[in-house]
C-alpha cells in the first residue's frame, strides 16, 4: 500500500484576483474576483487586504443587493469602517464598486 501526504491546506484560502494592468485610460472593468461564498462581510476584508496600496483605503463599496446574502450598511474591515451599499441594477448584476477618496472608483 502507498501512502500520499497531501500538505495541508493554507491558513487564509489564496485570493482570486485578477487586476488590469495599471495604465494612463481608464477602464471599465478594472479587474475581476470570485468570492468563494455569497457571504460579503466574509469575503469582502480578503478582497480589500489584495487590493494594490496605489488604490488607497477603500471607505465604500456598491454591490448588487440580490448577489449577496446579506449588505449590512457598513463593516469593520482592518480597524476601518467600509460603508456598503446594496442596488438592484440589472445591467450589472456582478459588479461591485470600491470607492477610495482621492482616487476615484
Amino acid at each position: 500500500m502507498t501512502t500520499v501526504l497531501q500538505p495541508p491546506p493554507p491558513s487564509h484560502p489564496v485570493l482570486r484576483l485578477r487586476l488590469a494592468p495599471h495604465g494612463n485610460l481608464p477602464r471599465a472593468i478594472d479587474g475581476a474576483w470570485w468570492p468563494r461564498s455569497y457571504d460579503l462581510p466574509a469575503e469582502l476584508p480578503g478582497l480589500l487586504a489584495g487590493l494594490p496600496r496605489r488604490w488607497g483605503r477603500i471607505t465604500s463599496a456598491t454591490v448588487n443587493g440580490s448577489a449577496w446574502s446579506a449588505v449590512p450598511g457598513r463593516l469593520l474591515v482592518s480597524q476601518q469602517v467600509v460603508r456598503l451599499r446594496g442596488t438592484q441594477v440589472e445591467s450589472a448584476p456582478h459588479t461591485i464598486v470600491l470607492l477610495s477618496p482621492g482616487q476615484g472608483r
